[in-house]
């Protein structure tokens, strides 16, 4: 099929990508609190990011307010090799396609929350990662693997399944499950619709020939629906269909809708901000705090912080680091990108590990370049710094609990979860001033150690000065005033980020979106 002109495919008018909504009734048949949870990947069956997090935390806590939530997920190879007592519960074609499925249903673990895996093996049972093969690339099929996962996701919304279940409203994530909203969009009655942006910088961009290859209708071949400069864009369907928008903080709301941070999609983004809003992520606090953590040497809490020393030591010990009780331990867990800002702690290392007792450990794996160039610095820095490219869930609990300042540079940062670990445990973070960041960790300056809300360093723009000026203001306070020190690392451990205040919010939008009335 030829290509058509893309009149609107350079985005230069918000509106031409906005949904031109039809009249459509939601169903809300049976009970209004049933959901269905579609995600790429769900920890602890299968993890490469956040979004995994997210996938199991926030059900399990929408679990506890009484919805009937259930999650819906790829069988990837490595999610069938973990799970048990599976039950089949139908096999058929997917229509109009010579695709047979088969709906096996499993529970979360450590919780009664239902889980649907779609099986088709020729998509899912194979090595690698959810989306990579095993040399790193994207495996090439993608756009077929999880344009059928968005098939099957409507079906299991229209109650086409075999399951004998419909939910009143369908929560995508990402750009993996964005076919889903556009199909399911369609239909006159339908679930409510909310799709969750985690990050824009995936869009689940494919060539413009899988608009055939997938047989889409012609209405989806356009710029005001999925096409996105001459090709298909699988995030496009959740952002232009979706009754709702979530993003996983409000300041990253605010962030998408500017060309800096909107990744092309900055104009729809503002067309379609009365339905967008941000969302903090949780932190599932039986797992990360020092007073109940299985993990950490010593725990510890407000009232006695001497804990801190006690894991401190351990940590020195167990990275090679020399022992000193007074010297600044500061710590970075991430992957190793730039987008992390591990190019803005390298270029700062000098200037930071230039002063006495000041020591450095890293935790974490990513770019190659990086990677070597830290393990340079760690040879240059012995006894100083400590550089361990993996990732061990035991020694970033540890780290957490014995390192005195967290540094995340981040360019950007969605919502982020390990700043939020670190103020649990009173290590300090320095942040930059934007996302999540923005939200979760407040400056420390005069006014806010005289109100009691500091809880960190943030830092406005992405160069190395900027950086090293917010990390001298944190280790010249650390040395000089132990008693602000100590304010701060309290005030940080009593802030409260729960799933539960999470789902809360979630449930308020769940209600609002359901009994919407579209015209």
């Amino acid at each position: 099929m030829a290509k058509k002109k893309f009149a609107g495919a350079r985005n230069k008018k918000a509106k031409q990508n906005a949904r031109k909504k039809t009249p459509v009734r939601v169903s809300t048949k049976g009970q209004a609190n049933k959901v269905l949870f579609a995600a790429s990947e769900v920890y602890p069956l299968i993890k490469t990011g956040g979004l995994a997090d997210v996938a199991c935390f926030l059900p399990m806590a929408l679990r506890d307010l009484g919805y009937d939530i259930r999650i819906v997920l790829p069988a990837y190879r490595a999610v069938l090799a973990s799970v048990h007592d599976v039950k089949v519960y139908s096999e058929m074609l997917v229509p109009d396609t010579d695709i047979r499925y088969r709906l096996l249903e499993t529970t979360l673990p450590d919780s009664d929350v239902p889980v649907y895996l779609v099986d088709i093996p020729a998509l899912y049972d194979r090595p690698g990662s959810p989306y990579l093969a095993e040399d790193g690339k994207d495996w090439l099929d993608n756009a077929e693997r999880f344009g059928l996962f968005g098939r099957v996701i409507k079906l299991i919304s229209l109650n086409q399944a075999g399951l004998n279940w419909s939910p009143a409203l369908l929560h995508c994530n990402d750009w993996h499950t964005g076919l889903a909203a556009a199909l399911l969009a369609q239909e006159s009655e339908r679930p409510a619709i909310i799709f969750a942006i985690h990050n824009l910088a995936y869009q689940g961009i494919f060539p413009y020939t899988m608009f055939d290859s997938l047989e889409l209708a012609d209405k989806f071949r356009s710029s005001d629906s999925l096409e996105f400069y001459g090709n298909l864009s699988f995030i496009k369907g959740g952002l232009v269909y979706a009754d709702k928008l979530i993003t996983v903080s409000p300041a990253y709301a605010k962030e998408i809708m500017t060309p800096a941070y909107g990744h092309g999609l900055d104009g729809l983004l503002r067309h379609r901000s009365e339905c967008l809003s941000g969302i903090l992520n949780g932190v599932d606090y039986r797992l990360w705090d020092p007073r109940y953590d299985p993990m950490i040497e010593q725990h510890y809490w407000l009232n006695d912080l001497h804990g801190k020393k006690i894991n401190k030591r351990s940590l020195q010990q167990q990275v090679g680091l020399q022992e000193d009780d007074n010297a600044v331990l500061l710590a970075h867990i991430s992957r190793l990108s730039e987008q992390k800002g591990i190019d803005l702690i390298l270029d700062g290392l000098a200037g930071l590990l230039q002063e006495q007792q000041v020591q450095f450990v890293v935790l974490g794996t990513g770019d190659a370049r990086y990677e070597q160039l830290l393990q340079a610095a760690a040879g240059n820095f012995a006894g100083r710094m400590a550089v361990v490219l993996d990732y061990n869930e035991v020694l970033a609990h540890r780290i957490q609990a014995g390192a005195d300042i967290f540094l995340m540079p981040s360019r950007y940062e969605p919502c982020g979860l390990t700043q939020l670990y670190s103020l649990r445990y009173g290590t300090i973070p320095i942040v930059r001033k934007t996302g999540g960041l923005t939200d979760t960790v407040v400056d420390t300056s005069v006014a806010t150690l005289g109100n009691q809300t500091a809880t960190g360093f943030q830092f406005h723009d992405a160069t190395t000065r900027d950086f090293l000026d917010a990390a001298h203001r944190a280790i010249t306070m650390y040395r000089s005033c132990q008693s602000c020190w100590k304010q701060i690392m309290r005030t940080a451990m009593q802030q409260e980020f729960s799933w539960e205040t999470s789902a809360r919010q979630y449930a308020g939008e769940y209600t609002d979106v359901i009994s919407m009335n579209f015209t």
